[in-house]
Formats: C-alpha cells, sequence, structure tokens
C-alpha cells in the first residue's frame, strides 16, 4: 500500500473512531497531494544551470594530475540499511534513510576497526572500505516493488561487530601517512615492509582473541615493528626524505576494547557505545534502535523503487594539491549533510548534474535532455590534521582545501575522494518531478540533504600505491 493510501485509511480511520465526518480533498497543489515525492520546486532543468559552477573542476587542473579509481561494482549484491557507523556509530537505523554500499560487505551500526578489517569486500583490488550514500528511488505512488531486506544478514553482522567491539584489538600508529614522498628507488622496500606491519596487527589481534595478556601482545607486536619500521626508514633516508616522527614512536602499539583505550588519534569518537546521546537509551546505556525496514525495503517517509547506479565511480585525485600524503588507516569522511535544514547550509553541496553537463553543478534535482543521464558528483574533503581518524563531530578533523587547493595551517593534503554516480531515471520521471534521494523526514526529500560516507580501510601499502600514483601524474585503475 502506497504511504498516501495508508494515510488516507489512517485518517478515514480515525474521523470514524471518532464519529466525525470528514471530507478530504486533493485537487490542491500537486505536491500537496503527491505525500512522498519532493516539491516541484527542488527540480531545474540543467540547461538553465551556469556553466562554470563545478568546482571540482578547476582544482583537477591544478597540482598533481594523477588518479587513482577503484571498481566495487554497483551494489549488486544488494547491500543496504539505515545504518550509519560513522556519523551514528552504535544507532541501529539512526539514519532513517536507506544507504547503497560498496566495498566492504559487513558496514553496518556497529561496524568498528576489526569488524570492517575481517569483512570481504567487493572491491577488485582487495580494498575493504567502506563507500555508501543515500539510494535514489521512483515514487509514482503505484506499488513500487523491492527487493526484501536481508534481515538476517544483516542482523549477524550488527552482532558479528558488537562482539569484535567488545573484544580486545590493537591500535597502532598508521605508518604510511608519516611518509612525505616515497620515491621509485624505495617503493619496493617500503610495500613490503607496509605489509608486514598489517600483518603483524592482525596476529596480534588473533592472540587476543584466543586470551594471551595483552601486555605480553604488546611487547612482541613492537619487537615485530621495529626491524620493518627501521627498514622503511632506511630507504626513506636513502632516497632523502627521512621519516618525520620518530621510529620507536611509531612502534608502540596500543589495546582498545569496548571503544575504550587505544592511541590518542580520536578514535574514541568513533566507539559505538558511547553513541546515540540524543536517542533514547537501553537498559544497558547504549542507543536504542529505530524503525527499520518494512518488507519492501522502505524506511522512514522513504518510498518508491530503489534505482541501482548504472555507473559508480570511485576515484582519487590530488584535490588540486602539487603532492598528496597518505590517508592514515581507518580515517572517517563526511562528505554533505544530511540534516542541513536543521545544521544549516555551512556543509551541504551542490551534488547534482547531468552527463555531459559535468561543468556544472546545482543544489537541485536536475531534468536532463534525453540522451543525458542524472548525476550525483561527491568531492570528499581532503585536509588532514595530521592527527586524528575522527573527532567529535565527524569533521572538524578534515576539512576542505581552499579553490587553490590548499589546506588551512596545521593540515595536509591527502587523496581527494570523488564518488560519480549516473542513474538511468526515464525522461518522463524527471519532468514530473518522481525521482527523490532518500532523507530523514524533516528533509522532505531536499536534494541539498544528498551525502557520502567514507571509511579508509585500504591495506597500507595499497594506500602507498595510490598516493604513488596520484603524485607521479600516473592514471591508475585497480
Amino acid at each position: 500500500m502506497a504511504r498516501r493510501t495508508k494515510v488516507a485509511t489512517g485518517a478515514l480511520a480515525l474521523c470514524l473512531a471518532v464519529g466525525g465526518i470528514v471530507v478530504v480533498n486533493t485537487t490542491g497543489t500537486p505536491d500537496a497531494a503527491r505525500a512522498d515525492g519532493a516539491d516541484k520546486s527542488f527540480f531545474i532543468d540543467i540547461t538553465k544551470v551556469p556553466r562554470g559552477t563545478n568546482v571540482n573542476l578547476d582544482l583537477v587542473k591544478r597540482g598533481a594530475r594523477g588518479t587513482f579509481t577503484v571498481d566495487c561494482g554497483r551494489n549488486e549484491n544488494g547491500h543496504f540499511n539505515g545504518d550509519n557507523f560513522i556519523a551514528q556509530p552504535g544507532v541501529r537505523n539512526g539514519a532513517e534513510h536507506l544507504h547503497d554500499y560498496v566495498g566492504n560487505l559487513s558496514t553496518n551500526a556497529d561496524s568498528n576497526n576489526k569488524s570492517l578489517l575481517r569483512a570481504g569486500t567487493t572491491c577488485k583490488n582487495g580494498d575493504k572500505s567502506a563507500y555508501f550514500w543515500p539510494v535514489i528511488r521512483i515514487n509514482i505512488e503505484e506499488e513500487e516493488k523491492n527487493e526484501a531486506a536481508n534481515e538476517e544478514k544483516l542482523a549477524a553482522d550488527r552482532a558479528n561487530a558488537a562482539k569484535d567491539e567488545a573484544g580486545a584489538q590493537v591500535d597502532c600508529p598508521d605508518v604510511a601517512s608519516e611518509l612525505e614522498e616515497v620515491s621509485d628507488q624505495a617503493m619496493p622496500a617500503v610495500d613490503e615492509n607496509l605489509d608486514k606491519l598489517d600483518q603483524a596487527a592482525e596476529n596480534a589481534n588473533n592472540q587476543l582473541a584466543q586470551g594471551k595478556q595483552a601486555g605480553q601482545v604488546l611487547g612482541e607486536l613492537k619487537n615485530e615493528r621495529q626491524p620493518s619500521i627501521k627498514q622503511i626508514g632506511d630507504a626513506m633516508r636513502q632516497a632523502g626524505k627521512p621519516v618525520a616522527k620518530p621510529e620507536d614512536q611509531l612502534a608502540v602499539c596500543a589495546v582498545k576494547q569496548n571503544g575504550e583505550g587505544g592511541l590518542d588519534n580520536g578514535g574514541e569518537n568513533s566507539n559505538v557505545n558511547a553513541a546515540g546521546d540524543a536517542e533514547e537509551k537501553k537498559s544497558d546505556g547504549k542507543a536504542a534502535d529505530l524503525p527499520g525496514v518494512d518488507d519492501n525495503n522502505e524506511i522512514g517517509d522513504n518510498e518508491g523503487e530503489i534505482q541501482r547506479p548504472a555507473k559508480v565511480d570511485l576515484t582519487f585525485t590530488s584535490g588540486g594539491a602539487r603532492r598528496v600524503v597518505a590517508m592514515p588507516k581507518f580515517l572517517r569522511v563526511l562528505y554533505g549533510d544530511a540534516k542541513q535544514t536543521t545544521n544549516g547550509p555551512a556543509n551541504a553541496r551542490p551534488s547534482w548534474t547531468c552527463s555531459g553537463f559535468e561543468d556544472r553543478l546545482t543544489e537541485l534535482y536536475p531534468i536532463c535532455p534525453r540522451g543525458s543521464k542524472v548525476t550525483r558528483v561527491h568531492a570528499f574533503p581532503n585536509c588532514w590534521d595530521g592527527k586524528n581518524t575522527d573527532s567529535a563531530n565527524h569533521r572538524t578533523h578534515i576539512v576542505f582545501s581552499d579553490r587553490d587547493g590548499k589546506c588551512p595551517r596545521g593540515f595536509k593534503n591527502v587523496p581527494q575522494l570523488r564518488i560519480t554516480l549516473v542513474y538511468d531515471i526515464p525522461p518522463d520521471i524527471q519532468a514530473a518531478g518522481q525521482y527523490a534521494v532518500d532523507a530523514f523526514a524533516q528533509e522532505k526529500h531536499n536534494p541539498r540533504s544528498d551525502h557520502d560516507d567514507f571509511a579508509n580501510v585500504m591495506s597500507q601499502r595499497l594506500m602507498n600505491q595510490l598516493v604513488k600514483c596520484v603524485n607521479s601524474g600516473k592514471r591508475c585503475r585497480t
């Protein structure tokens, strides 16, 4: 039953219950009659949007010209849920709208570093990063059918992630992000030893899971990391690019459990057990679950047929910088603002265009000429504070560069992730204003609430290769 029918039926039942007689008139504005569609003022003919409004195109013409593109598919496996472990860690269905996922196969409200590492991925190069955005739906107020949500898998993923969070896990300094520029000469030794560092951390986590004492595990892990870090340092010095941070400091790891402990790197802001401050709490102090999807994969005020992108492009660029350094492993990054009506426009970004019209971006839903396709372009913040993988508002640790690609004082240029999503939405649906992005109820499908999320779970070796491609001007596809 479509929501408008549900609303009308509910209202009629209420009127009958109190003995009232009500005449419902739906002959006013089209948008008043369409209970779930976006307001028609949210749509614009793309040909009326001025050229030159896509600042991302200006940035890619500056600085290093290399790119690194990851093929993670188009969510052919149907990984959807109403969670957001970055913006609302631990709050199940906290997004109140549906997210489309590629990359990490386990992503859910309770995801944490350990659970993300343990999961599989849709990315062909083994990248376990989480990439996700709200779905687009077509709503023509008929019985649109969606594939039912895989609630059994979601429940298992959440349970496994909660178990991983409760268990002890090592938290080690990221080494790749401390390397300013890796020469061709140093690359083999650096890559080999970055692999060894990641493997050592995985072995340590396995030992903790088997009950080995944390102190002993950390001591052995330090001894195992030191030779690899020294070999990386030696290779970098020989190339004239010494590692700035002391090797002993990079060798020392910590243990975190239940979101507590670990390194002083902002990771406490990703603690699923401390989440949900604005939500109702359960008896154990954790955030209460919010209502989930129905049997048609609809949630909150979001109804209609889910549109799988015809194309998903995940490309990392320099963001206009002359050189970038590696993102640290487990870095969380937000693009846009899902609650821009509440929070204000500061973090909202123009995200919409049409294929063939990429020189312009708009805050509104585009109506494209025939032969052109609805497109979303999400270019993420690219200036990292050099220390933290997360922050209290999930934003201040990584911000945007200026229009020349320069970062604020104290921040480092890291690769800029640009996600491009292309959709086959029929022209008549566009013209009628019958497509919209999933959103919180208060947004009323406002296109300005479009957003995107990324958590870096690449191996340090893969991230190092990404940086090399970008800085050297190569166009790499993996």
